[in-house]
């Protein structure tokens, strides 16, 4: 019996580590290899700045929506970053948002956002696929502790349909996906929104698939 209750522990501890993959980074912290913009003429509006992803110089204002996305695609996992957004609100909207499971059309990036500015904090939109919140952001415990132009931390976490997203280590979004017809697999991208002079910044960029 106790030789049965190891052999069952051993291949639970076995299941477990079957179900998480190693943590990799997805951000060198010196160059952007790895990743791509969406128009090839947005090159020029993302860099690395002190080991940093920046999308933007907050001097200029962004003519149209900008996409940086990752070569890769993936699918079940637990995604990590730090991120910071800053500009000024009476030049336009000051908004970003990381895709995750999306696509790219040459102009656009087609998927689920994880919503990042004032009036958006923590919502998972549909980018040009069914154009809306699919869940808004709960900011009930957020409020207290986040840093709308300081750093905070992003997690996206997908396992099948099931969506949950956290900012600052609370949970802001917990949603299930009920459409069998939208896909489970896509790349990650960082949008930097048109309107006003805006920057985006995102560090420590982290994924363990499952």
């Amino acid at each position: 019996m106790k030789i049965a209750l190891k052999l069952f522990a051993l291949l639970y501890l076995a299941s477990l580590s079957l179900n998480a993959g190693e943590t990799a980074s997805l951000f060198d912290g010196k160059t952007l290899k790895g990743w791509k913009t969406v128009r090839s003429e947005d090159a020029g509006l993302w860099s690395v700045v002190d080991g940093v992803i920046t999308g933007g110089d907050g001097v200029q204002k962004i003519p149209h929506n900008s996409f940086l996305h990752t070569v890769k695609e993936f699918e079940d996992f637990e995604f990590r970053c730090l991120f910071r957004i800053s500009g000024d609100p009476s030049t336009g909207l000051i908004n970003s948002g990381i895709q995750y499971r999306s696509s790219s059309d040459g102009t656009h990036m087609i998927g689920y956002q994880a919503d990042i500015g004032d009036g958006y904090w923590g919502d998972i939109y549909d980018e040009h696929r069914r154009n809306k919140a699919l869940l808004k952001g709960d900011l009930a415990t957020l409020t207290k502790i986040l840093k709308p132009t300081g750093w905070n931390s992003y997690i996206i976490r997908c396992k099948g349909n099931h969506h949950e997203t956290y900012i600052n280590g609370v949970k802001v979004a917990d949603y299930v996906e009920d459409d069998p017809s939208i896909t489970s697999k896509g790349v990650f991208g960082i949008q930097l929104h048109s309107g006003g002079i805006a920057k985006v910044q995102l560090s420590d960029i982290t994924i363990t698939e499952f």
